[in-house]
C-alpha cells in the first residue's frame, strides 16, 4: 500500500484555547493512538489534502520534529458542519508484525456481459474492510465483472485472497447486475445464438437437401 509523509509538531498543550489557535493558524490538532501512550501533535491543514480528499488509502508516516516517525492509519476524523474544514484527526500506530484492520477501496474491471445486454451495474459495497499485516494491505480490491450475466451476484468470498481476511459475512454482495425485461430476451437470444450455431447450419442443410426432393416430382 502507498504511503503518506506528514511532518508535525508535538503539542505542549491540548487545552481548547491553544487547539483553537491551532485552527486559527490553519492547523490541524491530531493524536496517534495504539502505543504506549497517545501521542498528540499538529501538522499543517494542507499536508492532509492527499490523505483526506480521495477515495484511495493510503498508510501515514508522521515524522515529528524531534526526529520520531511513526506508521500509522487514519482511523477518524473530524470536520466542520458549515466549512467542512478538518477539525481533529485521529490516528492508529501500527507495527510490522501485527495485524491491521482497514476499509479498502472496490474497483472493478471489464465489461459486465449482462450491462452489454441492457442490464444496469449496480455497486452494492464500495469498501471492503480486511484485516492484515502492513506489508499485504492492499491499494485496492480488484473485482472482475466480465462475465456478469443479467441477475448475477458478485459475493465477497469470490474475491478472497491468502493476503488478507475479509471482515465480512460470506452472503455479502459487492456488486450485481440489475435486472430489466428487455435486458433478458436480449440475453437469452445472444444465448440462444451462441449455443444454437451448429444447430442452424444443420437444419439449414436439412432443409436444402428437403428442397431438392421436392423439386424431383417436377422434373419426371
Amino acid at each position: 500500500m502507498k504511503s503518506i509523509t506528514i511532518n508535525g509538531s508535538l503539542r505542549e498543550s491540548v487545552g481548547k484555547s491553544s487547539t483553537k489557535a491551532l485552527r486559527n493558524a490553519e492547523k490541524v490538532p491530531c493524536v496517534v493512538y495504539g502505543g504506549d501512550k497517545p501521542i498528540h501533535f499538529s501538522a499543517d491543514e494542507l499536508a492532509f489534502r492527499h490523505l483526506v480528499y480521495t477515495p484511495d488509502v493510503h498508510t501515514v508516516v508522521i515524522k515529528l520534529e524531534d526526529g520520531n516517525e511513526i506508521n500509522a492509519i487514519l482511523q477518524d476524523i473530524q470536520f466542520h458542519p458549515v466549512s467542512d474544514r478538518i477539525l481533529h484527526i485521529d490516528f492508529y500506530q501500527i507495527y510490522d508484525d501485527k495485524e491491521v484492520m482497514l476499509e479498502i477501496p472496490v474497483r472493478t474491471v471489464g465489461n459486465a456481459r449482462g450491462v452489454r445486454n441492457g442490464g444496469v451495474l449496480r455497486i452494492v459495497t464500495r469498501k471492503l474492510r480486511v484485516k492484515a499485516l502492513p506489508a499485504n494491505l492492499p491499494d485496492f480490491i480488484e473485482v472482475d465483472i466480465s462475465e456478469m450475466k443479467i441477475g448475477a451476484k458478485m459475493y465477497v468470498t469470490e474475491v478472497e485472497n491468502d493476503a488478507y481476511k475479509f471482515l465480512h459475512p460470506d452472503n455479502t454482495v459487492i456488486c450485481q447486475v440489475r435486472t430489466s425485461r428487455t435486458a433478458i430476451v436480449d440475453e437469452v437470444e445472444e444465448d440462444e445464438t451462441e449455443e444454437g450455431v451448429e444447430g442452424v447450419e444443420g437444419e439449414t442443410a436439412e432443409a436444402a437437401a428437403e428442397g431438392e426432393t421436392a423439386e424431383a416430382p417436377a422434373g419426371e
